[in-house]
């Protein structure tokens, strides 16, 4: 089954917005666009918030790896299946589970990548979390359950190790999703839906979670989860007779290939300013940032998973790596803020699980 990518990573291209830095340079005015908004910084401080500290952590995210067998236009990781050097090593994940046990708050490992199923390590470390008593969150992409022989064991092992799964779907028709993931994915994804509802993902009293994803197809934020969800599960039961738990609505942020995107349309401008002009101080409480440390594939500590596709390792210059872990700095330290924080803090809010209000 054909999932043929429309489009190849900034990487792979050469395109300067590779480079994170750049990237940086656009969203505050000093680079590409001539266009600048206010700090958002400076809006969090309005709201009461002399800096942004954590709360405890309770959210593990790894981001295991960048390879992936697709290569979506929006995609902030720039994630495909050329990035084969960004793959977290055995040594790494084990120093992970070294972290999971030393901090009793975490509840949560969070799985992302790539298509995290890629890594050679990815079946082992679940099973490890799972024996911890963690739940396992997996960012599954969908297709990779359909894309080779080798990964269609994956439902069962999702159901053995009751792994709660969030995929993307961007919408319940061929031509929007396929538009926006590549060709083949809308048919590739309603198969594996199709296989997961099979050992029982979505159904319930089965406590196996099935959450999808959306985030809008172009320059505009989303119509909102208690809009949307509803439509998904009433179109993909009526002409699928495919079941799931819950819709997240996730804003796409400035950054990446959304970001190529947007000054490829001429649209960067007036996506900032609906951000910025949707900015709700209510978010704040509830961002993502706070409760979560994500680790990249090479071991390096972030606040958020856009956080790691910049390159705004966390502010604890002393332990910035799994291999200086410092809970104690890491709890006391400031949150690092940036221009694309906008997409957080629109409207009903953004986070990996969805809104925030």
């Amino acid at each position: 089954m054909s999932t043929k990518p429309k489009t190849k990573s900034l990487s792979v291209t050469g395109n300067e917005l590779s480079d994170t830095f750049f990237q940086l340079e656009v969203l505050n005015g000093k680079k590409l666009v001539d266009a600048k908004f206010p700090n958002f910084s400076t809006k969090v401080a309005e709201a009461g918030f002399k800096t942004l500290k954590p709360t405890p952590m309770e959210i593990f995210q790894i981001n295991i790896g960048k390879l992936c067998n697709q290569v979506c236009a929006h995609c902030h990781v720039d994630a495909g299946p050329d990035n084969r050097v960004e793959n977290m090593d055995r040594a790494t994940l084990e120093r992970c589970l070294e972290l999971i046990d030393m901090v009793p708050t975490i509840k949560i490992v969070d799985i992302t990548g790539g298509a995290p199923e890629m890594n050679a390590h990815f079946k082992w470390f679940v099973e490890e979390c799972v024996a911890r008593g963690k739940e396992v969150m997996n960012r599954c992409n969908l297709t990779i359950i359909v894309a080779n022989k080798k990964y269609h064991d994956l439902p069962e092992f999702f159901k053995k190790n009751k792994v709660h799964l969030v995929s993307s779907l961007p919408y319940f028709s061929k031509s929007r999703t396929d538009s926006q993931r590549g060709d083949g994915v809308f048919e590739a994804s309603i198969k594996a839906l199709k296989m997961l509802n099979e050992v029982g993902y979505g159904i319930e009293g089965t406590g196996l979670k099935l959450d999808l994803v959306y985030n809008p197809s172009g320059a505009f934020l989303s119509a909102g989860q208690e809009v949307l969800e509803p439509q998904f599960k009433r179109q993909l039961k009526r002409k699928f007779d495919i079941v799931f738990n819950n819709l997240f609505c996730i804003t796409n942020m400035p950054i990446s290939r959304f970001l190529d995107y947007l000054i490829e349309t001429d649209n960067y401008k007036s996506y900032m300013e609906e951000l910025v002009n949707a900015y709700n101080p209510m978010n704040i409480e509830g961002l993502m940032c706070r409760n979560t440390i994500s680790v990249s594939w090479d071991g390096y500590l972030y606040d958020c998973d856009f956080n790691q596709m910049l390159d705004l390792k966390v502010a604890v210059p002393k332990s910035q790596h799994i291999s200086t872990f410092d809970l104690e700095k890491l709890n006391n330290r400031n949150i690092v803020l940036n221009q694309h924080c906008y997409g957080c803090t629109a409207g009903s809010g953004s986070s990996c699980g969805g809104e925030i209000e």
